[in-house]
């Protein structure tokens, strides 16, 4: 499973023998740890609400919320998708991760076993059941209430599916124990979005979900009722592994009591769980729902297969460039769906007016040509990506010379990440652009980092979500 790093640090302006030596601090709890590591490890689940790729972006609303905290406290964040409870659970006790965002419902026995953050939602568990085939056609609404559930003393005696490892089982087991008669429960390894699906399409009768969750999904399945409600309010929260003095926890707190005040925050929600919603999902772009990415997907996987590179990476660098879109021009004159600049559209003879899969085709073919001028001492695949990806931006004059003054100044000329990378973003100042070893000159070097950060980020996120 590959990770995903969100949020960039601020540009660093000291002297490169300075650089911090994070092995050198001494960890004592999981905030040191992650101000130490500048990464904060994050479980979640992949969800058409928490986490899914739109029109080749990254969005969802744990994701967003993520993001906004990671971003207050300047670190980035590494996000990995656990589909499967327990052993998330089981992954945060080992400290294998810092904390799970998969909508988890804070219950006293799971406190015995985690620390939870302030509450992000506060919801309720829904039955999820079926309308009549015939409801359209049904006339007034007691005709369609007619078999519903609606009294809990009506689930004796029926088979409700539920998420593996969730609390559903357990309000079942109480639900069951208080109106005195038995509920079948079936523990499903499928998650709530296609449990729902599953009670639409008629494979399965009802399930359990969350109502803030269930009233997004019910936009894209109108044959199903959520109105049923299973348990009282209860809180949504993200868990932690317990410490005795949960500094980390603290962070958190203290940033949720002033981010839900934000307007960001109220935006964040509606963003989400609003109409609005139903259009993403019924998309094709939907990573969830449809799993393309662009119009482009099929030219981008061959132009991929021809160069040897993953079709999520060329289509990531395709989406920082153009965000797909061909009729585009930038200051420089790049123009089209790679941002091709006119030299290199003269030198493999295309032009403004040619096909954009021609453009894709010709975006591979220069791809192949700054990987021969990227010294073959670069072995490192992950690596030798970078350098190309900065060329690609920059020229590879100046990712030369930044491999020089990284030599020069005792840092590894071979490695991208921590190495070469600090001396293309200072390249703009005149300490770095003046030295002898530097032949090419000024360079917006900081846009150059951003755009090998930002293409290597959002590929992470597309094959964490987008089939290869």
């Amino acid at each position: 499973m590959m990770m995903v790093f969100l949020l960039l640090p601020p540009a660093c302006h000291r002297s490169p023998d300075n650089l911090p030596d994070p092995d050198a601090t001494m960890i004592h709890s999981a905030l040191e740890e992650v101000l130490a590591s500048k990464k904060l490890k994050v479980l979640t689940n992949y969800s058409s609400v928490n986490y899914y790729i739109y029109r080749g972006e990254p969005m969802g609303y744990q994701y967003e919320m993520l993001k906004a905290f990671t971003d207050n406290l300047g670190v980035r964040l590494e996000l990995r998708i656990e589909r499967n409870l327990e052993k998330a659970k089981q992954l945060l006790q080992e400290g294998k991760t810092h904390m799970i965002a998969m909508d988890l419902t804070v219950t006293g026995q799971r406190q015995q076993r985690m620390d939870f953050t302030d509450p992000i939602i506060i919801t309720r568990q829904v039955l999820v059941q079926r309308l009549p085939d015939n409801w359209r056609q049904l006339r007034t609404r007691d005709e369609i209430e007619k078999g519903l559930l609606r009294n809990s003393l009506e689930f004796a005696g029926k088979k409700i599916h539920v998420q593996a490892g969730s609390v559903y089982r357990k309000r079942l087991e109480t639900l069951a124990d208080e109106i005195g008669d038995s509920i079948i429960i079936i523990e499903d390894k499928r998650d709530v979005d296609e449990l729902i699906a599953a009670v639409s399409n008629g494979d399965i009768d009802f399930t359990i979900a969350d109502e803030h969750l269930a009233s997004v999904i019910n936009r894209n399945f109108p044959n199903i009722d959520i109105k049923t409600p299973v348990s009282f309010d209860q809180k949504i929260a993200w868990a932690l592994r317990k410490e005795s003095n949960n500094e980390l926890l603290n962070e958190l707190n203290k940033w949720l009591a002033q981010f839900m005040k934000t307007t960001e925050a109220r935006l964040l929600y509606d963003k989400y769980f609003s109409s609005a919603v139903r259009n993403r999902l019924a998309s094709d772009f939907h990573s969830f729902t449809g799993g393309k990415l662009s119009e482009y997907d099929k030219t981008i996987q061959k132009v991929a297969t021809e160069i040897g590179w993953d079709w999520r990476l060329l289509a990531s660098l395709i989406y920082q460039e153009s965000e797909f879109k061909h009729e585009v021009s930038s200051w420089a004159g790049a123009f089209g769906i790679m941002q091709l600049m006119p030299p290199v559209m003269e030198q493999f003879g295309i032009s403004i007016t040619s096909p954009v899969e021609e453009h894709i085709k010709v975006g591979g073919q220069y791809i192949q040509y700054l990987d021969r001028l990227i010294p073959e001492t670069i072995t490192d695949s992950l690596e030798r990506t970078k350098f190309i990806l900065a060329a690609y931006n920059s020229g590879v004059g100046h990712v030369l010379d930044a491999r020089r003054l990284a030599a020069k100044y005792g840092k590894n000329p071979d490695i991208w990440t921590g190495h070469v990378d600090f001396f293309l973003r200072n390249k703009s100042r005149p300490a770095f652009y003046n030295d002898p070893v530097v032949y090419y000159g000024y360079v917006r070097g900081e846009e150059t980092f951003l755009f090998v950060e930002q293409i290597i980020d959002r590929f992470e996120h597309y094959s964490n979500l987008i089939n290869e």
